[in-house]
């Protein structure tokens, strides 16, 4: 992932660790958050027009602790006026058809 991050100029980037499945790189400027499921950066148009925020977010797989996850989108909103999109694997299940598995 560093030649990688390298490669496509990601001077200030970073790269969140796989846990089950691909990891990936992310260019950060000063104040965005990161963690490993989570990484949280205001995007400001190019012309300037309009700062919003977006969270990209991949939720607690094991079930018992997925009010973890819950609670750091909580802690993420808390203070937050602008337009904010979050997106990613929250691991949760609509209906019970989805469910595999035990």
């Amino acid at each position: 992932m560093e030649s990688i991050k390298r490669r496509c100029g990601f001077t200030n980037g970073i790269d969140v660790d796989a846990v089950r499945s691909r990891g990936l790189i992310f260019r950060l400027e000063r104040g965005n958050k990161y963690s490993r499921s989570h990484i949280d950066v205001e995007v400001e148009e190019e012309n300037g027009a309009e700062v919003w925020r977006f969270t990209s977010f991949y939720g607690e797989p094991i079930e018992h602790n997925r009010m973890e996850s819950w609670e750091l989108l909580r802690t993420l909103q808390r203070g937050n006026n602008m337009p904010w999109l979050v997106a990613g694997d929250f691991n949760e299940i609509m209906f019970s058809f989805e469910k595999q598995g035990g």
